[in-house]
């Protein structure tokens, strides 16, 4: 990282307005991605989180998915904001899709019936995180990136089109690409509603 982890934390913002510009070549994409999955923490060193990085076609196809998802399900007299909304995000360079592996998930609940029902919970737990590494990440690289949620109605349609195991659930997708338009910093709950210090 180019910042400090504290200052590239704070830079991170979602970012909606992004172009198909990267400074990156695709091996150091790749790097990001590679090094969330090799450095991020999870429970029971369960390594569950399952990402796939689409660049060039496979970017737009994901949102071509998106669009003919949705027109689908939407009214055509309001299919048109939302078609914008989706067309901002092919704009983008690439995105990052974040997967948890069911089968992973129902192995460690097998193994350890005590916590079987906690274990869907610390998978999205990992994923999260993951998450959040991989976008601070681009970020201090000089990408601008949101995270989105139009999982689980193009699930089906994602894990046909690009040929990924059933047992992978979509959790999140992720569009980045140039930061056209970095937003401010968001307003912010007072810290002495959010936690507490006992010394």
């Amino acid at each position: 990282m180019s910042r400090s982890f504290k200052d590239a934390l704070q830079h991170r913002r979602s970012c909606y307005e992004i172009d198909a510009t990267c400074p990156l070549p695709p091996e150091k994409l790749q790097e990001i991605v590679d090094f969330a999955l090799m450095n991020v923490p999870c429970a029971f060193n369960s390594q569950s989180t399952r990402i796939v990085l689409l660049l060039g076609t496979h970017h737009k196809k994901l949102w071509d998915i998106v669009a003919e998802t949705l027109k689908a399900i939407v009214p055509a007299e309001k299919f048109a904001p939302t078609k914008e909304k989706i067309d901002s995000f092919a704009a983008g360079h690439g995105t990052v899709l974040f997967f948890e592996d069911q089968k992973t998930v129902e192995g460690l609940q097998k193994s350890f019936p005590t916590y079987a029902e906690k274990f869907p919970q610390w998978s999205e737990h990992t994923c999260g995180m993951h998450q959040l590494a991989v976008w601070t990440m681009l970020e201090d690289a000089g990408l601008g990136a949101s995270l989105q949620h139009y999982n689980p109605l193009i699930d089906d349609k994602v894990r046909a089109a690009w040929s990924l195991d059933p047992s992978w659930t979509l959790v999140a997708q992720m569009p980045f690409g140039g930061d056209k338009n970095h937003p401010a910093h968001p307003e912010k709950l007072p810290l002495d509603q959010r936690r507490k210090v006992f010394r």
